[in-house]
């Protein structure tokens, strides 16, 4: 189910107002629905970061810094990173934030591969980063 979740009306309005003028420029109904906030609850251990964990050679790195499950959790350069992995987010950006994430200059250079690759254009899949050039 693709849903937006808000906590107030002032969310609840703007999603709206997103989610029709987002229908409007494709020309198509928009299925995602717009739910009031309710209780949260974490997804198990093995779904959290799941893009990130289909990297092990990034996962290890974070891992080493963060042995503790709620530090790696809460991490923003984790959180990052998997966003990257998992294709969101474009190599211009990735170049720009690189020092933050603290990876080391492999997981640097893994990283950049992931998300810079020559070949994206030919390559490219829904989400997937595109490179600079």
């Amino acid at each position: 189910m693709s849903a937006i979740f808000t906590r107030n009306d002032e969310q609840r309005n703007l999603a709206i107002r997103t989610k029709n003028r987002e229908a409007a420029r494709r020309g198509g109904r928009i299925h995602t629905e717009v739910l009031p906030a309710t209780r949260f609850h974490l997804a198990e251990a093995y779904h959290q970061k799941f893009a990130l964990r289909g990297r092990p050679e990034l996962l290890k790195e974070y891992e080493s810094m963060y042995p503790s499950f709620g530090d790696f959790l809460a991490s923003r350069a984790v959180t990052r990173v998997n966003g990257y992995v998992a294709g969101y987010g474009t190599c211009e950006a990735l170049r720009g934030e690189f020092e933050g994430l603290g990876l080391s200059p492999a997981g640097r250079k893994r990283l950049e591969e992931i998300v810079c690759p020559r070949d994206a254009k030919e390559r490219r899949i829904p989400g997937a980063a595109c490179p600079a050039d």
